[in-house]
């Protein structure tokens, strides 16, 4: 465990249980749970199956037992029966039939009865197979078989002819049994008569089941048509098992009757018991086999309850394993947590002491007893070097300086300064100092921090130069791209008489006539950047006061103008009225009418007329229209259009506004080539800019005598042949001379 005899310097360094940590650990411990659940379960089925299994072997065992014991004593039975048919009393009854010979042939075979438990009764029949006596008056008053009569039997002398199972009501109750049937015959083989003897097969069953198994073991005895001739269960608890002598397990539980079946002996483990069955063969004799089926089960929750102890033990152990894996599972996640706890300890030691930061520590004496390596590269002195060097060497002092250092520094516990490392290179370093205990509260030592500070003190001396350098009379002053003022310098809130200047509009200082330029002014600065003119402002309640204004645009990464420098200085000319509305030049003018457009091919030059040439281009096509939710969207993007050209413009070269989505461009003294040459390369910058979606080129050349319209119309055969090419965006029409 993690253990500390000093304070955490931060709550990070301590055991922190994160919710990763938590989920894993539940998740492992869940995992566990659901694995111990079932193995556990699998090894109490397991061990009940087993325990299901060895009784099933004992009792095959048992059940092969029993069906011996029967064979066994339906063949005595058999030999008992042989032996009536040869005593004594009967033979001399047959040689003279008098009621005294019957009472003691009746009287011998009641002794019989009584000392025999499944000898039910004897009965005597007359040759032609009608009953004569018998000790009992259940039996005996049943014909008997036609084909064990006469000459048409099978079977005489001395054989014992033993019947299936059936059925008698005795007291009541349904009594199965067997009867044997005897010949009694004469010297010459003619019939005296025939002696049957009736033996209980359920009095055999409970003679037999006390030698081999308790009385929890049930027995039942069935024929091969699955009927039940013994052993009905008592208790019910077992269901779909025949409820009554004769009762058929075919149709109460057929899939037991299906396995059986299919097989002379086997196991059936039902739903609630498990079963086993052996079919034994009774007696053999000719053309006739008397086989039956023995069955015994035992029920699950019988099985499940000899097995509790050791389902008890099993849940016990794995309840106290699964303890044991949950206690191991969680000290090896507090295991890792505290070896973690102390790597960060460790870690976050070595980086507060290797970083980037420059830190000695020193004797409270002032002797350097270890840098790291940031100190060595900031001081440019070896590690080695630098240890058990003196920390007055290091920050340069004289002895008043550094008695001075050491007095502030043992009263403030602090002290802060600066260090020049090298002149020529401008570096400077802020050096921090401060007092600290060691661990036994007994040491004490300096702790001192370097950073460089060189980029901060150029930019304090630079900041210097640029306020001495704006501290002149000419008025200037920095705004935004919509004029908002940011920074002016006094001569410019002299000039204009007013006390604070930030967050006004530069434009709203000045006249009407120079807001309303104001766009056409930053375009201007973000085509070319520069901008000189001259403007008007109320100055000591005179009315349009002339100054001379140069604005200079600077862009950003993107080439959008993000700051406008402007200088203002007094001017002694006045430009006319009539020109005040047009203070940009007019090269950098876009014409917004075809008369100006007009009057400025006018008055080209005949020479710049034969060998110029006039570029029609479509902003936006037709079909690009059903996404532009508006006619402002085609505008703007007009626009944008528009100051893309701009920039690159020659000076010669005039555009004008044609119609909405269509520009026009004339280029004096420039040909078809040229001219195809300048609309490409100037398609290509739109593309790369994302504007050249749409944009369609038509090039005409001027014909000997045209005038301005017709140039137009046929730079508008050239833009439709244009549109319908869809291969390339530009093409020309009539740039041939004709000669």
């Amino acid at each position: 465990m993690l253990s500390r005899k000093l304070p955490l310097l931060i709550s990070a360094q301590g055991i922190h249980w994160s919710q990763q940590r938590i989920l894993a650990a539940a998740s492992q411990i869940c995992m566990l749970l659901v694995t111990v659940i079932i193995l556990t379960n699998i090894i109490i089925t397991l061990g009940e199956r087993r325990l299901q299994a060895d009784w099933a072997t004992q009792r095959y065992s048992e059940l092969q037992a029993v069906g011996a014991l029967i064979s066994d004593k339906v063949t005595f039975q058999q030999f008992r029966t042989q032996m009536f048919a040869k005593s004594e009393l009967l033979k001399q009854y047959l040689a003279l039939p008098s009621a005294e010979n019957q009472k003691r042939l009746l009287n011998n075979w009641d002794v019989l009865v009584d000392n025999v438990p499944e000898l039910l009764g004897i009965a005597l029949y007359d040759p032609k197979g009608q009953h004569k006596f018998a000790n009992s008056n259940d039996f005996g008053k049943e014909s008997l078989p036609a084909a064990l009569l006469g000459n048409t039997r099978n079977m005489g002398g001395n054989e014992i002819y033993t019947s299936p199972l059936e059925f008698t009501p005795i007291n009541g109750q349904l009594e199965p049994y067997l009867y044997q049937f005897a010949w009694l015959e004469n010297p010459d083989q003619s019939i005296r008569g025939y002696l049957v003897t009736y033996n209980s097969m359920a009095k055999m069953l409970r003679s037999i089941k006390p030698a081999y198994s308790s009385k929890q073991s049930p027995l039942m005895m069935l024929d091969t048509q699955g009927l039940l001739y013994a052993g009905v269960p008592q208790d019910g608890k077992v269901t779909r098992l025949p409820e009554t002598m004769g009762g058929s397990l075919k149709q109460t539980y057929p899939a037991l009757w299906r396995k059986m079946a299919m097989s002379n002996f086997g196991q059936f483990h039902g739903d609630l018991a498990t079963f086993v069955y052996l079919k034994v063969e009774l007696t053999t004799q000719y053309e006739t086999r008397r086989e039956y089926f023995l069955v015994s089960y035992i029920q699950n929750d019988d099985i499940a309850a000899k097995f509790a102890q050791w389902r008890n033990i099993l849940i016990a152990g794995a309840t106290l394993l699964t303890l044991l894996a949950c206690l191991v599972i969680f000290l090896s996640h507090l295991y890792r947590l505290v070896q973690r706890s102390r790597e960060f300890s460790i870690y976050m030691t070595n980086r507060l002491f290797d970083t980037d930061v420059g830190c000695i520590i020193a004797s409270d004496s002032g002797r350097i007893v270890t840098a790291n390596k940031a100190a060595s590269s900031l001081l440019s002195l070896p590690i080695e070097e630098l240890s058990d060097r003196s920390l007055q060497r290091i920050l340069e002092m004289d002895e008043d300086e550094y008695s001075v250092f050491l007095n502030q520094i043992q009263t403030n516990l602090e002290w802060r300064g600066e260090l020049l490392v090298d002149a020529s290179l401008a570096s400077w370093l802020a050096v921090r100092i401060r007092i600290e205990i060691g661990a036994d509260n007994k040491r004490r030592y300096m702790l001192v921090s370097f950073e460089d500070i060189s980029q901060l003190k150029q930019s304090q001396e630079q900041a210097m130069l640029n306020q001495l350098l704006n501290d002149v009379p000419m008025a200037n002053v920095l705004t935004n791209p919509k004029g908002i003022v940011l920074k002016a310098n006094e001569a410019f809130n002299q000039l204009l008489q007013i006390e604070d200047s930030t967050a006004l509009n530069i434009a709203s200082l000045l006249n009407d006539d120079f807001s309303k330029q104001w766009p056409q002014i930053a375009q201007q600065l973000q085509i070319q950047g520069c901008w000189k003119g001259q403007v008007f402002a109320v100055i000591d309640h005179v009315q349009d006061h002339c100054l001379q204004a140069t604005l200079k645009g600077h862009l950003d990464s993107a080439g959008e103008l993000e700051y406008i420098v402007c200088s203002l200085e007094q001017s002694a000319s006045r430009i006319a009225d009539k020109d005040r509305r047009n203070l940009v030049p007019q090269r950098s003018t876009i014409f917004n009418h075809q008369a100006d457009l007009e009057s400025y091919f006018n008055n080209l030059s005949q020479n710049c007329k034969d060998f110029s040439s006039l570029l029609l281009i479509n902003v936006s096509a037709e079909e690009m229209l059903s996404h532009m939710s508006d006619l402002g969207q085609l505008e703007s993007r007009q626009k944008e259009v528009e100051i893309h050209l701009l920039r690159d413009l020659p000076h010669r070269y005039q555009m004008s506004h044609w119609q909405l989505g269509k520009l026009i461009i004339v280029l004096p003294d420039t040909n078809s080539d040229q001219a195809h040459y300048f609309a490409l390369e100037n398609l290509n910058k739109l593309n790369e800019n994302g504007l050249g979606e749409g944009i369609c080129i038509g090039i005409a050349s001027y014909q000997d005598g045209q005038t301005l319209d017709e140039l137009i119309a046929n730079a508008e055969v050239a833009l439709k042949r244009a549109k319908q090419s869809g291969e390339q965006n530009i093409c020309q029409a009539y740039t041939r001379f004709m000669g």
